[in-house]
């Protein structure tokens, strides 16, 4: 078979981008025409996977007639050690002429969605192709009927789980405010409440730190379904990694683009949380929206018009969403990165002195409304019962028996690098400006260096004097130090300091 080669794993992890690599004077790329960055399809015993193409010298690493696969490519084709498989071009993805529609401002139908989510899952779409579909929907691109079409589209294409008729409860944040690690401390109080609470969060995308990372810190979150549901129907709750699940698989592909592109599209940010919502068997879902200058979402009437879609959508798949607008001028915490904000969560859930007031406060107040939400606190009693949970010593014994379900507690560990900064006067610390603080911690390593992050010492409304520590970096090499330092150094404004009213 000419059109035949011996496959070998790479070892390469290209994350869910299946890609191939030939040498440049294979006989598969002479005889089929391909060339660096083609398309190709690759067949094996039943199975088949669409790759990107990448060519390398022979002899540096890869024989002649030989095909190396990346882990995803290897994993996504079952390949096995004495494999040939074979190579031809792919049909052109059907959704193309949908892309270029929608680029040029029609207007898509349920139909259309399924078709590029479909095209998406097979790879069929290049990076280039998936880049010019979610930059045409960025912004208000997608109308509301658009936005549910999407959201159908992206639910309809993974697996979803079955609680029965019980009420569902669930919690998710908008993002954009560094430290607001409050998830892990709602659904143990929730789950200590006798509430039903599958939560599955996401890993950082453009933040210091996602839900996942930070729980990830202290128990394992990369479950399968099965292993959800037995941690669920023993403790009532967990924190686990979604993207571990296949429950919305075509938004980790999403994410993977808009991640390094940093776009920002409403409609896409609706459909992506409420198909994850619905794929985990929630009933009602309490959205937090901290609103800010440099938060996410920048002003009140832009969280209230993000609401309502959510909410409409929500209807039109059968959940129940409900808002919650936060303050998001400021971090919340003291941590920013994965384990300064375990370690805040811990304090919290030990009743420690020295907890953060505010994470404290907001967590209380989103497990209040769950509480009252799901029926398990009477109207107006909430927060008075998420509080006794907590100051009862029994939502930090939930937390503990959900992460041993999980598969063991770990405690947090500490940076070995620290460098304090200053301030450069005396007054009062008027705002800190949370894009910059979270620059600062992501350039300091997080959330890849787990320890990595930045730990504040003050907040907004504080007294400081010339010279008094603001905040303090914690990285893992010297290099990430020096440089997230620098970064700080050039932005004295990350958190400014006026006069001290007379």
């Amino acid at each position: 078979m000419t059109d035949t080669l011996a496959l070998v794993p790479s070892g390469i992890d290209t994350y869910r981008q299946p890609v191939i690599y030939m040498t440049e004077d294979c006989h598969v790329c002479r005889s089929e025409g391909f060339a660096a960055q083609t398309r190709v399809r690759l067949d094996l015993r039943g199975r088949w996977i669409i790759a990107t193409l990448n060519v390398v010298k022979r002899g540096e690493w890869l024989e002649a007639n030989t095909a190396a696969l990346s882990i995803s490519a290897w994993q996504a084709i079952g390949a096995e050690p004495g494999d040939r498989g074979r190579f031809s071009h792919p049909e052109p993805p059907a959704s193309a002429s949908l892309i270029r529609a929608k680029a040029y401002g029609d207007r898509l139908s349920e139909g259309d969605f399924t078709a590029i989510v479909g095209d998406t899952l097979d790879n069929r779409l290049s990076e280039i192709e998936l880049a010019a579909f979610l930059t045409a929907c960025t912004g208000d691109r997608l109308d509301e009927a658009e936005t549910v079409a999407l959201t159908r589209a992206m639910l309809a294409a993974g697996t979803r789980l079955d609680w029965g008729m019980q009420t569902v409860l669930d919690k998710h944040c908008v993002g954009g405010l560094p430290g607001n690690r409050t998830t892990p401390i709602v659904v143990a109080i929730v789950a200590a409440a006798g509430g039903l609470i599958p939560k599955t969060s996401s890993r950082a995308i453009t933040s210091p730190a996602g839900t996942a990372d930070t729980m990830e810190v202290m128990t394992p979150v990369n479950l399968d379904a099965a292993e959800l549901r037995k941690v669920v129907e023993a403790e009532g709750g967990c924190v686990v990694w979604g993207g571990a699940l296949n429950l919305s698989p075509a938004d980790d592909h999403f994410i993977r683009i808009e991640r390094p592109l940093d776009l920002d599209s409403t409609g896409q940010l609706v459909a992506s949380i409420l198909s994850k919502k619905a794929a985990v068997g929630s009933s009602d879902v309490l959205i937090d929206m901290p609103v800010g200058p440099t938060a996410k979402v920048r002003s009140r009437e832009a969280a209230v018009a993000l609401g309502n879609r959510l909410r409409e959508a929500g209807r039109q798949i059968g959940l129940k969403v409900v808002l919650h607008i936060s303050d998001g001028t400021a971090p919340v915490g003291r941590g920013i990165g994965p384990a300064l904000e375990a370690a805040d969560v811990l304090s919290v859930l030990r009743r420690r002195s020295d907890a953060p007031a505010d994470l404290r406060a907001r967590a209380i107040d989103l497990a209040g409304e769950l509480l009252q939400l799901g029926g398990l606190a009477d109207e107006g009693s909430g927060r008075a019962c998420a509080e006794a949970l907590i100051e009862s010593g029994e939502a930090e014994a939930k937390f503990l028996a959900i992460c041993n379900a999980q598969g063991g507690f770990r405690e947090p560990s500490v940076a070995r690098q620290r460098l304090e900064v200053l301030a450069s006067r005396t007054g009062v610390l008027t705002t800190v400006d949370n894009r910059v603080i979270a620059r600062i911690a992501k350039l300091a390593g997080a959330p890849r260096q787990k320890n990595a992050g930045v730990r504040l010492n003050v907040h907004p409304g504080a007294l400081v004097q010339r010279g008094q520590p603001l905040f303090e970096i914690h990285a893992e090499t010297s290099g990430e130090l020096e440089y997230a330092h620098a970064y700080a150094q050039a932005h004295v404004d990350v958190m400014k300091i006026g006069e001290i009213a007379s």
